[in-house]
């Protein structure tokens, strides 16, 4: 499932675990560089391009992985 591979990249990139699906990246602490990081492992670990202005408009692990669900574009 998405959502749980997003969740484990997060709390890998974040360095937390206490990560929930409606929590915000940037109130989590998140910034540019750790973007960047999860951005290069969604396309490492799920076989999709995410482009950075979707990552900030899907602030939340529900939100980006609905987006990368209905793009389509992850491998099977």
């Amino acid at each position: 499932m998405i959502a749980d591979s997003v969740h484990a990249i997060w709390c890998r990139e974040l360095q937390r675990d206490d990560i929930s699906a409606d929590d915000d990246f940037f109130v989590l602490g998140g910034q540019s560089l750790i973007m960047v990081r999860i951005q290069g492992a969604y396309m490492e670990e799920l076989g999709v391009e995410v482009p950075m202005d979707q990552m900030f408009l899907n602030p939340t692990v529900a939100l980006i992985s609905a987006y990368i669900e209905s793009s389509g574009a992850v491998a099977s």
